[in-house]
Formats: structure tokens, sequence, C-alpha cells
């Protein structure tokens, strides 16, 4: 299990003392909407508790995003592939506050080249809600492709993207 490092964040495993930021994004129903919030505490423990969990059955995850000069995580950025859905994704999740600072691009560049570099994934792929403006952003910054479009057990379609090593 494995921290990163990039110019501005480590990217760790989540512990118990992010609760308070994973409870206030959970919380914030515009925040979390695109995360299944808003969620109550016992339900955003759960996430935390569940992201924990991935990294043990999977041997990856998501990263807590922690600000190197200090301070509370300003979200979290990794891989899940939760059991039933059908492909592995990058996701990431920022509180209101970080949004538009370059923090998404950055974590998920280190994110990408881990798993192409050392963790020798062939592909790395993400998808999100048709809706979901930012995510999409994101995703063209980053050099995403459309490689396909699938039904997911949520009962939503959406376009699964590729993202190159950069």
């Amino acid at each position: 299990m494995t921290s990163l490092k990039t110019d501005r964040f480590l990217l760790r495993l989540p512990e118990e003392r992010d609760f308070p930021v994973y409870r206030a994004f959970f919380e914030d129903g515009e925040a979390s909407r695109f995360y299944g919030g808003p969620l109550r505490q016992d339900q955003a423990w759960r996430v935390l508790a569940g992201h924990l969990g991935h990294w043990q059955l999977r041997e990856y995850g998501v990263w807590a995003i922690e600000p190197l000069e200090g301070g509370a995580i300003i979200g979290g950025c990794g891989f899940v592939w939760p059991e039933g859905w059908p492909r592995r994704e990058l996701t990431w999740w920022l509180m209101p506050a970080a949004r538009g600072t370059g923090a998404a691009m950055e974590v998920s560049k280190a994110a990408i080249r881990q798993a192409y570099e050392t963790n020798g994934w062939p592909l790395v792929e993400t998808h999100m809600n048709d809706d979901n403006r930012p995510a999409k952003g994101l995703v063209r910054k980053l050099g995403g492709e459309p490689i396909a479009r699938e039904m997911f057990p949520d009962g939503l379609e959406r376009t699964v993207y590729s993202l190159p090593c950069t």
C-alpha cells in the first residue's frame, strides 16, 4: 500500500482522523451529489471504512489528499472496483474549497502514473454520470478518450474513458 507525493500533496491511506472531512463532504448534498450524497454521518463513516477495506481486498484504492503544507485532507483520489461493477475506475472527490485549484489534475496524473508504471496496468479507465460536467472537463484535460458506453449496476448508462499516462 503505497503513498504518493506530488508537488503540493501527499496521497496516503485514509485514516480515522480524516473522518470530519468525509462527514462534511458527504453531508453537503451539492458537493457530494455525484458520489451518492447527501449522506448521514453513519453513512459517511461507511464510505471511509469502504475506502480502507478496498485497499485490503484489492491492494489498491482511494488515497486521502493531504496538503504538504499541512492541514486537513482536501478530498480523495484513486481507484475503485466495487463488486459487481464492470470495470476498475479512477475516481476523485474534492471539498468545494479545493475545486478549481488544479488539485484534481495533479493528483489524478500521479495516480495514473502509479497505475501504469508501478502497478503495470495495461489500461486506466474512468466513467462518470453524464451530467457531471466538471469530471468530464478533467477527463478531457487528462487526454481521456471514450472507449465504451455501458449500463452500470445502479441503472445508469455511462461513457467509459481510457486515460493515458502523462
